[in-house]
């Protein structure tokens, strides 16, 4: 299939682009490269532009047929989201519908759609499935259901079939070390860890300890990067039989504590993790795992990586070889 992928020169999004080029596909990069970086685009073509700019796009989608869009390109971190809404509502609500309306302007009618178990909210229950209750609580998870709702409409107008992937935690990295998780500023939990031991030895902070768990720091549930890459090469043959629009959780269904991460680290690099407790991030809720049974029944998926250990040492091994 010819595939477009925005925002693949990006965390996940480069991942997916390496497994589709081994799967035999024929993919594009689109990237404004404001978070991604162009060397971790080592497989396909490359397309800078911004899904904001409508012009890019059709530009893009002028130049030849995409049997199917991966869309990965949304900003992401909650606590920025809180103090600028209007970036986000602008690059992942706006920014969206701008790409969906060049798939219906080309005739496109396969989207995969990198959604977020942010628009679950506070859970009201300890295993999160796509029945709990959609009511997030900051404005990035409000703009992917936001989007989410868009699909639905978007099929039922212009039968664009989507599947949308609500990710818990990625993590890792590639196997092969080709490619791995750099953000700057760096928020996730894991490359912190070990950035705080190798690298430029960044002091690790950790955001509360008087959440209600059981030893005070949030829960979460982490998924390796590689496994999320395969849910999206299912999905695709998935809408090859089942139209519509679709949302999957994708979570390995443990809950790890922060501190809990840290210790799984430590045993991966044998030594000690020093840290230091800062107050809570607002928009953070106590505790996020997945029940991911129905990506499991409907697409197949299963998960290569099911425990924290083996996360973080594809973690570890990437980024120890990194130049910071």
């Amino acid at each position: 299939m010819k595939v477009l992928v925005c925002g693949g020169a990006g965390y996940i999004g480069s991942h997916m682009v390496k497994m589709l080029d081994q799967e035999g596909h024929d993919v594009t990069v689109f990237d404004n490269l404001s978070t991604g970086h162009k060397e971790a685009v080592k497989w396909g073509r490359f397309a800078i532009g911004d899904l904001t700019e409508k012009g890019s796009l059709d530009s893009l989608f002028e130049k030849g047929h995409f049997d199917a869009v991966m869309h990965f390109s949304a900003k992401s971190l909650v606590g920025e989201s809180m103090t600028d809404p209007a970036g986000y509502y602008r690059n992942n609500v706006l920014g969206t519908i701008n790409l969906l309306n060049a798939m219906r302007d080309h005739d496109v009618k396969t989207f995969i759609f990198s959604s977020s178990a942010a628009t679950y909210g506070n859970p009201i229950k300890p295993f999160i499935d796509e029945t709990h209750p959609l009511n997030p609580i900051n404005p990035y998870g409000k703009t992917k259901l936001m989007v989410e709702k868009i699909l639905e409409d978007y099929e039922k107008a212009y039968h664009i079939s989507s599947v949308s992937l609500r990710y818990f935690n990625a993590a890792g990295a590639d196997k092969d070390g080709d490619i791995g998780e750099s953000h700057d500023p760096e928020t996730h939990l894991i490359p912190n860890i070990i950035k705080s031991v190798v690298g430029d030895r960044v002091p690790l902070k950790v955001f509360g300890n008087d959440y209600a768990t059981k030893d005070g720091t949030c829960v979460r549930d982490y998924i390796h990067v590689t496994d999320l890459a395969k849910a999206h090469l299912l999905s695709l043959d998935y809408m090859n039989a089942n139209k519509g629009a679709h949302v999957f959780n994708l979570g390995n269904g443990k809950g790890f504590s922060i501190l809990d991460v840290i210790h799984a680290a430590e045993n991966v690099i044998n030594g000690k993790i020093d840290f230091e407790y800062q107050k809570r991030r607002a928009g953070d809720p106590p505790t996020l795992v997945a029940d991911s049974t129905f990506a499991k029944m409907e697409l197949g998926w299963k998960i290569e990586y099911d425990n924290m250990t083996d996360i973080i040492k594809t973690a570890f091994a990437w980024h120890k070889n990194q130049t910071y």
